[in-house]
Parts: C-alpha cells; sequence; structure tokens
C-alpha cells in the first residue's frame, strides 16, 4: 500500500475525467455486453452511488463555507479571536480546500513550475511585475491541459510567426493576504488593500479558464504593467532626440536669465537691451522644455494604461467566478469526479472474469478510456477503491479485488442510504 502511495504521489498526469456522466455510463455498459436487465441494474446502483454522494458532499459544502467565513474579504471582520485561534482556523481552511481540490482532481502547481512560468514571456505581450512577497501565501491549482497554436507579432507587427503554447483548462488561485499588525507601522501592502477594500488576514479564492501557462502571474490581484525595453526605447529616444537640443539652447541663454531676473529683483547692477531678449528666449525654451516633459510623461502613462488594458481584456473574460461563489462549483466538480471514478472502478471489477489487483484494475479503467474516448489520463485508482470499500461494494485486497454482483450491490447501497438518512 505504501508503494501505491509513493507512485500515486510523483505520478504527475491529468486525472480529470472531462466526461459526461451519462456517456462513463454508456461506455461502461457497452465496454461490456450488458443485456437490458443488466443495464438496468447497473443504471439503477448508479443512480443511488449519486444520491449518496450528493447527499455527503452536501455536508462537504456546509462546512467548507464554515471554516472560510472568518477569512472571507466580503464578510467585515466581526468576532474577535487570538491570533492563535485564527493561525489553527486558517490552516483548517486550506486543509479543507485542498483536500476539496484534490476531489476534483485539480494539480497543485509547483512553486518551481509557477516561477518558470513567471520568467516567461506572457501571452498578452507586456511586462509585469507581481510581488509575491506581498502576501501571506500564493498557491495555484490546475486541472485539464491542452495545446494551442498562436500567432505572435514581430518586428513591430510587420510578420507573424506561429507558436504552439500549453493552457490549462482550469485554474484556481488561493491568494492569503498577511494580518493586520497591531502596531502603528503600516506594510506596504497597506496602501493596496486600502485601495481595494480587502482586508488583512483575507484569503482570496479565483476561478479562471483556459489561462496559458506563461499568463499565470497575470492572475494575480496586486500584477502591475511595467515599461519592457522596447517600450522604454520607444518613449526614451524621442525623448532623447527632442530634448537634447531644447538642454543646449538652454545652457547658453541661462546666465543672462539669471542676470536679468537678479536686476528685476534689485540684486545686480544694469542689464542691456540684448540680455532682455535672451532672457525672454530663455523663458520661452524653458516653457517648451516644460511641454516636452508633461507630453512625454503623458504618452508613458497612456503607453502604460494601453498595456493594462491588454491585461484586463485578457483576463477579465476568462475569470468565472470567486471566493465562496466557487465552492458550489467546486464541490459539484468533486462529487462529479467522485461518481465516475466510483462507476469505472465498480464496472470494471464488474465485467471482469477473474479478481483484479489494483495495478491491473487502473490499467484497465485507462485503456477503456482511451479506447472510448481517446482519453489519455492517469486513473486514480486509489480513491475509487476507498469509495468502493466505504460502501462495501468490493471485496479483497489489493491483489485480488472482486465487485459485490449487482442485486448484493444495490441491496449493500440501500441499507448505506438508510443509514445516511437517520445521522
Amino acid at each position: 500500500m505504501v508503494g501505491a502511495k509513493e507512485t500515486a504521489a510523483t505520478d504527475r498526469r491529468d486525472r480529470f475525467i472531462p466526461i459526461r456522466k451519462s456517456d462513463v455510463l454508456d461506455a461502461v455498459i457497452s465496454h461490456g455486453g450488458l443485456d437490458d436487465a443488466q443495464a438496468a441494474e447497473l443504471r439503477r446502483l448508479a443512480h443511488m452511488l449519486g444520491a449518496i454522494l450528493h447527499h455527503e458532499y452536501f455536508d462537504e459544502l456546509d462546512r467548507l463555507r464554515d471554516v472560510y467565513f472568518d477569512f472571507d474579504p466580503e464578510v467585515p471582520a466581526g468576532r474577535h479571536r487570538s491570533a492563535q485561534e485564527l493561525d489553527t482556523a486558517y490552516c483548517n481552511l486550506t486543509d479543507e480546500f485542498v483536500r476539496v481540490l484534490g476531489e476534483a482532481n485539480f494539480i497543485e502547481i509547483s512553486h518551481d513550475e509557477i516561477e518558470r512560468a513567471f520568467a516567461e514571456h506572457a501571452l498578452v505581450r507586456v511586462k509585469l511585475r507581481a510581488p509575491v512577497s506581498d502576501f501571506r501565501a500564493v498557491r495555484m491549482f490546475r486541472r485539464g491541459t491542452h495545446q494551442e497554436t498562436i500567432e505572435v507579432p514581430m518586428l513591430y507587427g510587420l510578420r507573424r510567426r506561429k507558436q504552439d503554447i500549453e493552457v490549462y483548462d482550469d485554474i484556481i488561485l488561493m491568494v492569503a493576504t498577511r494580518p493586520d499588525e497591531p502596531t502603528k507601522k503600516k506594510r506596504k501592502t497597506a496602501a493596496w488593500r486600502g485601495r481595494n477594500k480587502i482586508r488583512g488576514g483575507a484569503v482570496l479564492f479565483k476561478y479562471f479558464r483556459h489561462i496559458a501557462r506563461f499568463d499565470l502571474e497575470a492572475l494575480l490581484p496586486n500584477v502591475r504593467v511595467v515599461m519592457g525595453l522596447r517600450e522604454q526605447l520607444t518613449l526614451g529616444v524621442p525623448a532623447l532626440v527632442g530634448g537634447v537640443p531644447i538642454l543646449l539652447k538652454l545652457a547658453s541663454t541661462l546666465t543672462v536669465l539669471f542676470i536679468v531676473a537678479g536686476f528685476y529683483l534689485g540684486l545686480s547692477g544694469t542689464v542691456h537691451d540684448n540680455d532682455t531678449e535672451q532672457a525672454l528666449a530663455a523663458l520661452s525654451g524653458l516653457f517648451a522644455l516644460g511641454a516636452f516633459i508633461l507630453r512625454q510623461w503623458g504618452n508613458f502613462h497612456r503607453q502604460s494604461l494601453i498595456h493594462q488594458k491588454q491585461v484586463t481584456d485578457n483576463i477579465y473574460f476568462r475569470n468565472v467566478n470567486n471566493n465562496s461563489g466557487i465552492f458550489n462549483y467546486l464541490i459539484g466538480e468533486a462529487e462529479d469526479q467522485d461518481w465516475k471514478e466510483a462507476v469505472l472502478a465498480y464496472g470494471g471489477l464488474l465485467l471482469a472474469a477473474v479478481p483484479l489487483s489494483r495495478a491491473a484494475l487502473g490499467s484497465h479503467v485507462e485503456e477503456l478510456l482511451q479506447q472510448m474516448f481517446g482519453l489519455g489520463r492517469a486513473f486514480n485508482i486509489d480513491e475509487a477503491l476507498i469509495r468502493l470499500r466505504e460502501f462495501g461494494l468490493v471485496s479483497g485486497d489489493d491483489e485480488s479485488l472482486s465487485a459485490l454482483p449487482l442485486p448484493e450491490a444495490i441491496a449493500q447501497l440501500d441499507r448505506v442510504w438508510a443509514n445516511a438518512l437517520r445521522a
């Protein structure tokens, strides 16, 4: 059993089964060649299994909402709790949330993978900066991947080249802000939280769909657009070309301007008419320089706004839900994946001519998914067997597994359902 856990821990293949429940059930029936009576019994068993799982996950949803209450940014800080109590509650929240994500077949993105993604060029083609150190914790979870081919502009849009990118089907972002400090000293993040009305110690959950791997950095709430080298050259070179002549012209007239200003202030003797003309020219040059600086500053902010809009447009339409709003979806997905895994594992054992080992059952289900749906996945055999054993639908150890016959399995689920209602 230890070896099985180690294998599951090191297997980073996607375990997500993106198939409708009805299609999964039809595939098991079709693959096994069941007659109408057997198919009807299997459908009844699957329906009962779904009802029991739905009942269990309803309680799971309430627990998740309860542990999130103290950290919901949309709920003002209410009851006073000590720092130790909040730390314990925070650990309970993260443990519960990560467990539900695992049941929904999400995989946590490692810090190394996140750092590599941050170092790559984003699809939005702008330079981003997101200080992760501003937060207490930043964690990302993914599920489902596919490849897309995009066209990347080159030579200022004169040419385009095709590029293959990896896209995550689902991304869950968990961001915990640092608790407010009781001292008067404020952290740099206080201003950011104040502008966005996010209280200290809150935990943000965000759910996105179809995010390119190297766009992960753009998902963080404190991401800022900064000027890349190309944008700096685009704005800086014209500034040098236009500003240097003005500065050179001013250099020869500034002394005269100071002399004239001193004369009118009573600090110097006399001035000539020529000095007054040069002083007026110097003033005109100063106004021109000021206008030039303001124009370049406006161009800088205009370019920043364009880039920020590009980031917003790219991410906004991929944001599906936030905070407690994602709990219903995640619980539903965990329930859905749990059901599919249990039905596939039970069907694999039911249709087998002889008892199967744990490894053989997992391989059999993976072959079924590949054959019926063209889907290459790592089947979550451990979770499936846990469910089947919990409901008493399977017998034997990991080397010799057998499914309870359909009539007996239905009777067993009747007892499980009765016990669940009495609990």
